[in-house]
């Protein structure tokens, strides 16, 4: 994700990352209450995206480059820069098994360099996999959008995620890992 200089988030085209094992994401926010008359008067909730785990086989050499800054040396050695902060990018995916086969994307995701283990061999071997945290932000729109008609219409200025329903247009849900749609615009490639 790169934001122009008048907010505007832009993205690449999506990249596909082959060995995903699990991807589990909690709501982040708080709820707080006000008390008057003896009672929760207003409670108000605060969305602040999510964030959890993602394991996959492998991180790839890919994303270590152009997402977390890893540079490669002539020797085609990969070397992770402790000075660099991670890149922003969007997460788009679907769960297999889902019957509605619901697309999901998540607009404003830093990754936490993946873990790195192994153990000795024992009787079998089990592979090992590389997991990483992800935290989903909200991100700001550079001008509130109105989305909807009549009265459900509703107009935003931050969004966390976006996701398909039986709504969607045939184009849109098609076209999901072509570009990164974004509620309001044409989607950019």
């Amino acid at each position: 994700m790169t934001i122009g200089v008048d907010g505007t988030p832009t993205y690449a085209a999506p990249v596909s990352w082959p060995g995903a094992v699990s991807l589990g994401l909690d709501a982040e926010g708080d709820t707080t209450p006000f008390y008057a008359d003896d009672t929760a008067y207003y409670v108000s909730v605060a969305n602040n995206g999510y964030s959890g785990d993602f394991e996959s086989a492998l991180v790839p050499d890919e994303f270590r480059e152009e997402i977390m800054g890893d540079v490669k040396d002539a020797d085609g050695v990969q070397i992770e820069d402790a000075s660099v902060q991670p890149e922003a990018f969007a997460l788009l995916f679907e769960f297999e098994g889902d019957k509605n086969a619901i697309r999901h994307v998540l607009y404003n995701c830093k990754m936490t360099r993946p873990s790195v283990e192994s153990e000795t061999t024992e009787d079998s071997v089990e592979p090992k996999t590389e997991t990483g945290t992800i935290t989903a932000s909200p991100l700001a729109l550079p001008e509130p959008i109105t989305i909807g008609t009549g009265e459900t219409a509703k107009t935003i200025s931050t969004i966390v995620k976006g996701k398909t329903t039986a709504d969607t247009t045939t184009d849109v849900y098609q076209g999901w890992y072509d570009a990164v749609h974004l509620p309001g615009a044409a989607a950019t490639p």
